[in-house]
């Protein structure tokens, strides 16, 4: 069997590539880690951890365990490795949030840091044929070049969150250079979807305007996002998988199709309404409030994704109105709204 360790297992992409692959492999043991704090509504991660449960009982070809503890215990993370000697291992297990990293700034370099070193140790001390982690679009910063390419220069991160994915690039490239372990860092742009992340803006401002509050819109609304539906962000954290590079590479992953954020909001409410949760005179002007850009966010990000379609013949497609249909849909049914 191919043995697979997944961190952040509970998460929102972890979750969903579990299933993935549990649906479209056979004969693979997969480990999942993940502590299941609380950062957001732990009842959301054990939701998703049922739901890769109930597809692991529909897949007895392929196995399944979940391990819940902290990435930045080596100690954990060693025994993990030593257990089951890895074939690939895929980290997505991190402190999540631009704006939290402001406040929270501990939080950071425990997951960020220290946890993606204990990665990179355990593979080091027991060879790994894959690593495959998670970066972030927030890497390229401030860049007014677009679309981002994976060659652009990403050294100037306009807050911790950022800096901590750039660190985890650099940190793995030496790692990769020094002792030989393949590794794949993948810059994901703005992921959402069904059971995402409640502090993700689509999933906090239905939040709000359920309860009557005002929706808050930075720069004026003056700002553009390149959303990347969660099924696209699997299908190419799948394909990556599969093929390891000699030693280091890098791919982001995005929909190419920037959305201002006044149109995301319009085609949003439209959806809420469609699926119901929200009734069709709702008053959607009244609940919004435009406010100047906050500290950390950038006016724009937009990914170049012709290296991901080169190398993989893959690249996202799934429109935006497509994907907030499915989160609305679904969350009408997990909240009965």
């Amino acid at each position: 069997m191919m043995k697979i360790l997944i961190t952040g297992s509970a998460g929102f992409i972890g979750s969903n590539l579990t299933r993935n692959l549990l649906e479209s492999e056979s004969h693979v043991e997969i480990v999942g880690l993940d502590s299941v704090n609380d950062y957001y509504d732990v009842s959301l991660k054990e939701w998703r951890l049922r739901q890769v449960e109930k597809c692991a009982a529909a897949h007895p070809e392929n196995r399944y365990s979940f391990v819940r503890g902290n990435l930045a215990d080596k100690s954990l993370v060693n025994s993990l490795f030593e257990k089951h000697r890895f074939d690939i291992v895929v980290n997505l297990a991190a402190q999540a949030g631009v704006r939290y990293s402001i406040t929270h700034p501990d939080a950071y370099i425990e997951s960020n840091l220290t946890g993606f070193y204990n990665v990179l140790e355990a593979c080091r001390h027991n060879p790994v044929r894959h690593l495959v982690y998670a970066s972030s679009s927030s890497v390229y910063g401030g860049n007014v070049k677009v679309p981002f390419s994976e060659e652009d220069k990403a050294d100037s991160p306009v807050s911790l969150y950022a800096a901590t994915k750039k660190c985890n690039e650099l940190l793995a490239h030496s790692y990769s250079t020094l002792y030989g372990i393949p590794s794949t860092g993948l810059r994901f742009f703005t992921v959402y979807g069904p059971a995402g992340r409640p502090d993700m803006a689509y999933f906090s401002f239905t939040d709000k305007l359920i309860r009557g509050e005002k929706i808050q819109i930075f720069n004026y609304g003056d700002c553009r996002r390149d959303f990347t539906y969660i099924d696209d962000i699997v299908e190419g954290v799948r394909n990556v998988i599969h093929k390891a590079p000699e030693k280091y590479s890098i791919y982001n992953i995005g929909n190419s199709h920037p959305e201002n954020l006044l149109d995301f909001v319009q085609i949003l409410s439209e959806e809420l309404v469609r699926a119901g949760v929200l009734p069709s005179d709702y008053d959607f002007e009244a609940h919004k409030e435009l406010l100047p850009m906050q500290p950390g966010d950038v006016p724009v990000t937009f990914a170049d994704t012709s290296a991901l379609e080169r190398d993989f013949g893959f690249r996202p497609s799934t429109p935006l109105r497509e994907g907030l249909r499915r989160f609305a849909v679904w969350y009408k049914e997990f909240y009965g709204k």
